[in-house]
């Protein structure tokens, strides 16, 4: 399976491309989509979205995982971060795949087990988790990988749903009401 995260950001945002076997995640790309200072806003925003639509076709996903917006101090600050967010989903839904929402706490907890963790521990553990020799960088980067791992460690084993629908299947219709109908 191969997941795209996207951390996305007006002037910078952050990509990563992870390939897993459901045990082993192996880094395929990452790295950031900087914009120019000088840009129109709208200008930044097909930058972004045209970058990211050759990197899907590129890396030809099976899921894309962008990190939400949890809050924002200023509203106009808020306001650009969702216009990036927007055309990032445009090109994943343009690609012809589907889109996973994850919170930073979410995010954080599931790389690092503990949702208020602080940038460079994020960063340590996804050098951790993908066996890279030094962290990535920018944080962008490493923050999309992150947002990737996470959807990746929310999945379910594969077999697992397979299983628990044939075990209801096999109860003659009747739904599990308890873990303990479940028969594998």
């Amino acid at each position: 399976m191969i997941i795209f995260g996207i951390d996305p950001g007006s002037e910078r945002t952050g990509y990563g491309c992870v390939r897993t076997d459901g045990s082993r995640h192996h880094l395929i790309t990452c790295g950031a989509i900087k914009t120019k200072a000088s840009s129109t806003f709208p200008e930044k925003l097909l930058v972004i979205h045209s970058r990211l639509s050759t990197l899907l076709s590129e890396c030809r996903p099976d899921a894309v995982a962008i990190e939400n917006i949890f809050h924002a101090v200023n509203a106009r600050s808020a306001l650009k971060l969702g216009h990036a967010r927007g055309v990032a989903m445009l090109a994943a839904v343009e690609a012809g795949v589907e889109v996973f929402e994850y919170t930073p706490a979410e995010v954080k907890r599931s790389v690092v087990g503990y949702g208020r963790a602080e940038k460079p521990q994020v960063q340590q553990m996804i050098k951790l988790i993908l066996g890279l020799a030094e962290a990535p960088s920018p944080h962008d980067a490493a923050d999309a990988l992150a947002v990737a791992v996470c959807h990746i460690h929310s999945q379910p084993p594969r077999g697992v749903s397979r299983a628990l629908a044939s075990t209801v299947a096999g109860r003659k219709g009747k739904a599990a009401t308890s873990w303990r109908h479940y028969r594998p």
